[in-house]
């Protein structure tokens, strides 16, 4: 079972949250989030760079240096405040209509070297040491990772009663989608969500946030090792994250972008296509997978409908059933010759929350040749994957919407 305890948040009084508050680090890119940025946003110590003119590589040795130094101005001006006392929270988000409902809790840094956290994509060691500096620097977990667990009919009643009264926070963010936020700070109530976590609760799926996930378990070794008084006890063996019920969660499309054909003409590489799909072109008009294994391909101003013919995938098998699977080995590897999509420079990965209309955009722009639009992956799969060990290829699953941060913060002392 899952270990978890409450916490006190580091977070903004509520008449500044939407001057705090602020989208993941890793959204926007950094002419982005400074564009973005307010005198109070949270982008000043997620984004440091920002602050400088030119912006500097968001590795620089001074950059990591602001972040430490905003961290503690926006505290010392009381545009973050620690709760009196350890709490759990709900954190609401609507988008489209449809709420989904996750508490927030910190989760045992130890679970996740057991594998009762359970992942479903690989790291890059790269990215997982500059998420381990920021949290090493701040000497605290500044945003959250986002876990899905298998629906519990206790915890379900107990958010469904917690959210009928006022939220601390409740706003709409520039896209129109929606944050609530509320604090249960009800001692009984605090012991009931971690019985029932701790008792029933097998295991937690990372959605989003692999790297932040990983360096935080690195930072809770490294301070135990560091510790010859090690407890167990100590905030730092425990990390931030957002939990959410599995059936509420839902993952959109994850496409993808191709510069050049290898070589090939457009007649040609459509000729090569048709030796694993069925294809048939759509018109100019933006058209979208039906159904798994019919793809989406956009190329010199048509929309074609590709759909893999019988043989070509494994329904049985838990990633060879996967469209990115099958995509990747039937065009990408075997036709334009793309080995590894973690560091080939002529793919390049576009969230379906950007709509299929990017797609046709840089293509027509001339900076790609082709795009390809895939039907999204189930949590079902998700868990599949993640149960069986295996892990999926890169880029497959774009959660939406993404968790604000700057609405709670942990504190490793």
């Amino acid at each position: 079972m899952v270990r978890v305890k409450p916490f006190a948040a580091i977070r903004p009084p509520r008449d500044i949250v939407t001057e705090v508050a602020a989208p993941p680090y890793d959204v926007l890119n950094s002419a982005e989030a400074k564009a973005m940025a307010g005198e109070k946003s949270l982008l000043h110590i997620t984004k440091p760079e920002i602050d400088f003119d030119p912006i500097l590589d968001d590795h620089d040795e001074r950059v990591y240096a602001r972040a430490v130094v905003n961290f503690a101005a926006w505290k010392d001006a009381g545009w973050l405040v620690q709760d009196a006392r350890t709490c759990y929270y709900v954190y609401a988000q609507t988008m489209d209509g449809r709420t989904q409902y996750g508490l927030v809790l910190c989760a045992h840094t130890d679970d996740y070297a057991a594998g009762i956290i359970k992942k479903h994509e690989l790291t890059r060691k790269d990215k997982e040491d500059d998420r381990m500096i920021h949290v090493r620097i701040q000497n605290a977990n500044i945003e959250p990772v986002f876990f899905a667990y298998r629906d519990n009919a206790l915890l379900d009643g107990i958010v469904s009663g917690v959210v009928q009264g006022e939220p601390v926070y409740d706003f709409t963010d520039e896209n129109g989608f929606g944050h609530a936020f509320w604090v249960i700070d009800d001692d009984a109530l605090v012991a009931r969500i971690t019985e029932i976590f701790t008792t029933q609760v097998e295991a937690f799926y990372v959605a989003d946030g692999h790297h932040r996930t990983a360096a935080a378990a690195r930072v809770g070794a490294e301070k135990r090792a560091q510790n010859p008084q090690h407890t167990g006890t100590e905030e730092y063996n425990y990390f931030m994250a957002v939990c959410f019920p599995q059936s509420q969660l839902r993952i959109i499309d994850y496409n993808r972008v191709v510069r050049d054909l290898a070589g090939l003409d457009a007649p040609a590489f459509l000729r090569a296509l048709e030796a694993d799909f069925d294809l048939r072109c759509m018109g100019s008009q933006v058209w979208k997978p039906a159904a798994l294994h019919n793809f989406a391909m956009y190329l010199d101003g048509q929309w074609y409908s590709l759909t893999a013919k019988p043989g070509r995938y494994d329904d049985a098998d838990p990633i060879g059933v996967l469209d990115v699977t099958i995509l990747s080995r039937l065009v990408l590897d075997r036709i334009l010759g793309i080995k590894d999509l973690r560091t080939d420079k002529r793919i390049d990965f576009v969230g379906g929350i950007r709509g299929l209309g990017e797609l046709s955009r840089r293509v027509d722009s001339g900076e790609m040749r082709v795009a390809f639009a895939l039907y999204p992956v189930s949590m079902q799969q998700l868990t599949d994957i993640a149960d069986s060990g295996q892990i999926m290829p890169p880029k497959t699953t774009w959660f939406e919407p993404k968790l604000r941060s700057g609405l709670a913060i942990h504190s490793l002392d």
